[in-house]
């Protein structure tokens, strides 16, 4: 019984140490705009250079 007491104590001091890492996270910005970053990698300018190199690259290879 006295294990069962020692378990419960645990587990609510693990879910408030997560509690207040959590709520520390919020606040410090850590979930603010999780969409844009990925999609801003979609649509950076250099991306097209990198393309355009990799074609030309391709086009040298097949004019040997």
């Amino acid at each position: 019984m006295e294990i069962i007491l020692v378990l419960i104590g645990f587990s609510i001091t693990m879910a408030l140490g997560f509690l207040l890492a959590f709520s520390w996270a919020v606040k410090n910005g850590q979930y603010d705009d999780t969409y844009t970053p990925g999609m801003r990698m979609l649509f950076s300018d250099s991306t097209k250079s990198t393309k355009n190199t990799t074609n030309t690259n391709q086009q040298e290879k097949d004019r040997e």
